[in-house]
């Protein structure tokens, strides 16, 4: 997954453009004396709401967190006092009541002006995610005890109407809406590191762990500002909730720092970037001493496999992204190679680009066809790589012949692959094949990009449930096969769902029968970026 990539300090690329409430402050801030007396609001940023002049209070908050909060509230508009001075109408306060804040003021010899509104920070924070101040309810206000004088705080209540009862959210990605908006990348970048170095420790639980937590926080509408907004949230875990709240307060996390940091790590991420290199391979490599890609290459003891050596060859073309402008291009190819020996064949992008991204490190096709025999659906690969090579672009092809039988029951493994006819290709994409016929490679004057391409071929009865599989994402799949599971008493793959209690197999002609079979609100698949 190519998203907005944390540096080599562990914070989030100063390069990459953001949203400054899709993000936490990028670094601790220095702390600095508290002045008081009369100032204006020291900000570079344009004021967009200018009726209103903030002061938002450091008591109980801290220096850093009440920082953190001025800047974001700059940025979206809002006119931001450094000093508490004549011209504030807002006070905002965090774990405060109206009374705390009518005592501060008393110490500071300051008496609150009849004007003046005493608000808690959640006030702030949903006007930052609204991007405008929003109307000042009940529970936006402070409370003043009886026994605080009335004429201090006229904006203040002395009672507080309850908060209003959030949407539950549920554990399960099949259950929830994933776009690629993400409002919390800061921490699900994170966590994507950590799962990852977890990965290649072979520790399935943990992994499991973080890439939870990360596509939950993808589904949320709103960022994460305080450890207070984490409450009601599934799949936080203790270890997770302690690495928001690092980053919530230092701006980075000193977990992902050690992990970018630690050699192990970072040798796998490199051995890994090879096509056909797992991390049994890369272990190996490791335990050898090796630790650049060179230093492989060059040696003459090691064995590599043909997808390897493919791996090695491409290797700066494969590592580039591929752009939707490139997947389109090899669509169009694929399709006129496919529908040259099966004009009725069906053939649909899956993966990444059809929930939408702009970019992949693959292009994945499912083919099917209403009217083809069985011979003729184990031959089209064949003829379509024979084509291929004929004419020059098959680079690497590796055809993995079909295992499917029909009435098998689905596999009980939420990861498990299918057992249709696929075919592991590397093509040759010319430029002028790319919409405007841009130079998409990365070696000057060559002419063509490397490009990695897998086909699945499968029966036509059995297209929902494969396009379902391959369309993604990762952790929308396991959640969605979980949910079968453990909620509905089914069994859920590539291949069927079957119900375990009735003892028969539920057929479905689209996606839409196969959500409707499992209960599920149905979603559409730029909603599956779990």
């Amino acid at each position: 997954m190519q998203e907005t990539p944390l540096d080599g300090t562990g914070r989030v690329s100063q390069s990459a453009p953001m949203d400054p409430l899709q993000a936490v402050h990028l670094g601790p801030r220095k702390k600095r004396p508290r002045q008081m007396g009369t100032s204006v609001a020291t900000t570079s940023h344009d004021i967009r709401f200018r009726d209103l002049v903030l002061f938002i209070l450091e008591k109980r908050m801290g220096t850093t967190r009440r920082a953190f909060l001025m800047d974001l509230a700059r940025r979206k508009g809002f006119r931001v006092e450094s000093e508490l001075s004549d011209s504030v109408t807002h006070i905002v306060a965090e774990n405060n009541s109206g009374s705390d804040v009518l005592e501060w003021l008393h110490l500071q010899n300051i008496k609150a002006s009849s004007q003046l509104e005493l608000l808690d920070v959640s006030w702030l924070i949903e006007c930052m995610r609204a991007g405008k101040p929003v109307e000042m309810t009940g529970r936006h206000q402070l409370v003043v005890r009886r026994n605080s004088s009335p004429s201090h705080a006229p904006g203040s209540q002395s009672t507080q109407a309850p908060p209003p009862t959030a949407p539950k959210i549920s554990q399960y990605a099949c259950q929830r809406k994933t776009t690629l908006n993400n409002c919390n990348r800061v921490f699900t970048d994170a966590f994507d590191i950590l799962a990852e170095n977890y990965e290649f420790r072979e520790n399935e639980g943990c992994y499991v762990a973080f890439m939870r937590a990360a596509a939950v926080l993808k589904s949320l509408p709103f960022p994460i500002i305080t450890m207070k907004d984490t409450e009601g949230i599934p799949c936080l875990g203790d270890k997770v909730k302690c690495i928001i709240e690092g980053i919530i307060e230092d701006g980075e996390s000193s977990e992902v720092k050690a992990v970018l940091n630690d050699e192990r790590y970072k040798c796998f991420k490199l051995f890994t970037s090879v096509f056909g290199v797992g991390l049994k391979t890369a272990e190996k490599w490791f335990r050898m001493g090796f630790r650049t890609l060179s230093k492989i290459k060059s040696d003459k003891s090691l064995r590599f496999t043909r997808m390897q050596k493919a791996g090695f060859l491409y290797y700066e073309d494969l590592v580039s992204c591929v752009s939707r402008a490139e997947a389109e291009a090899i669509s169009v190819l694929v399709k006129e190679a496919v529908t040259a020996f099966l004009p009725d064949a069906l053939v649909t992008i899956t993966g990444g680009f059809r929930r939408g991204k702009m970019t992949g490190h693959d292009v994945d096709f499912l083919i099917t066809s209403p009217g083809a025999t069985e011979e003729e659906e184990q031959q089209l690969l064949h003829k379509v790589t024979d084509l291929w090579g004929q004419q020059g672009l098959l680079l690497y092809c590796d055809l993995i012949e079909s295992t499917f039988e029909k009435f098998k029951l689905p596999s009980r493994k939420v990861d498990a692959l299918d057992h249709f006819q696929k075919c592991f290709l590397i093509l040759k994409l010319y430029h002028q094949r790319v919409d405007g016929g841009v130079k998409s490679s990365q070696q000057e004057g060559k002419g063509w990009k490397a490009i990695r391409v897998d086909l699945v071929m499968c029966p036509y009865d059995r297209r929902a449930f494969a396009l379902l599989g391959w369309t993604g994402s990762r952790q929308f799949e396991r959640d969605l096969r979980r949910y079968a599971t453990h909620e509905r008493k089914m069994m859920l793959d590539n291949h069927a769902l079957y119900d375990k209690t009735k003892r028969v197999f539920l057929e479905a002609d689209s996606e839409e029968e196969i959500f409707a079979h499992l209960g599920l609100d149905y979603i559409e698949p730029q909603e599956r970026n779990a």
